[in-house]
């Protein structure tokens, strides 16, 4: 089997890992761009002692790190000590999202982030846990939901209410979306692909963005085609069906990075 036929099946989710972990579909895919030439310009090789998915995002982490990079747990009560929210989520450190997005987002187990990262288990469990809290803490908003199937919009409301946010309306079509969205000015935007009335998602999310600036999280059974480099591109994707850890961490990272462009 050749090295594309190995690794060709895990590019999709390295792509949506990558644009997670920078907050950019540009920055992601650049990173992952540069992860393929190392391995083709022999540069760097992929681990033949760990699982094929596994090696490839160590490589991609070789990347993402460079050189000399390594984790310090005494450095991890710094965040306590920050003055304000936006400093604490300005010093949450970026292997500790690492950790959560592979294990929430990207389904290894802990074991396997931490042969990725270069950390034990016990402390990839940490780093996780960590993540998630300090998150959680931190950005509370206004949320619009774009679902037209009743019971994944209401888990999707529930599990939102339960990291502290506030789900203004539920939208089913791409018109209900827009006035929903224009009643209530929404901090995040979680939309499925294909909604009741065979409008578009996608377009419907166009046209709160043209009001509004708010981060967006796509919601759909195929992530894959979304991946295909032939139309704009969204940063956030997540699988459905979703498990809950999973859309917890989602919702982290894009307002994580929506309030860090904001402060800046």
């Amino acid at each position: 089997m050749t090295m594309r036929e190995r690794i060709g099946p895990h590019l999709p989710y390295l792509r949506r890992y990558a644009r997670a972990l920078t907050g950019s579909a540009q920055s992601g895919d650049a990173f992952v761009r540069a992860t393929l030439e190392a391995l083709v310009s022999g540069q760097l090789s992929i681990d033949e002692n760990v699982p094929i998915r596994v090696a490839l995002y160590k490589v991609f982490h070789k990347i993402w790190a460079g050189p000399g990079a390594k984790y310090d747990p005494k450095q991890d009560g710094a965040l306590a000590l920050a003055a304000s929210p936006e400093e604490r989520l300005k010093g949450l450190s970026v292997l500790t999202r690492q950790a959560l997005l592979l294990s929430a987002v990207e389904g290894f187990a802990f074991s396997d982030v931490g042969l990725i990262l270069g950390v034990s288990t016990d402390d990839a469990q940490k780093l996780a846990a960590d993540a998630q809290l300090e998150i959680e803490r931190e950005l509370k908003t206004d949320v619009l939901v774009i679902e037209d199937e009743a019971i994944i919009a209401m888990d999707i409301k529930e599990l939102a209410e339960e990291l502290g946010h506030r789900v203004t309306a539920i939208a089913r079509t791409r018109d209900e979306a827009v006035a929903a969205a224009r009643a209530c000015k929404p901090g995040l935007v979680l939309a499925d692909i294909q909604l009741a009335d065979d409008s578009s998602g996608i377009d419907a999310v166009r046209d709160v963005l043209g009001m509004f600036d708010a981060p967006v999280i796509f919601v759909t059974a195929f992530p894959e085609r979304l991946l295909t480099g032939e139309r704009p591109e969204p940063a956030y994707l997540m699988t459905k069906p979703f498990e809950r850890l999973t859309l917890k961490a989602t919702i982290g990272q894009a307002l994580f990075f929506h309030r860090a462009r904001q402060a800046a």
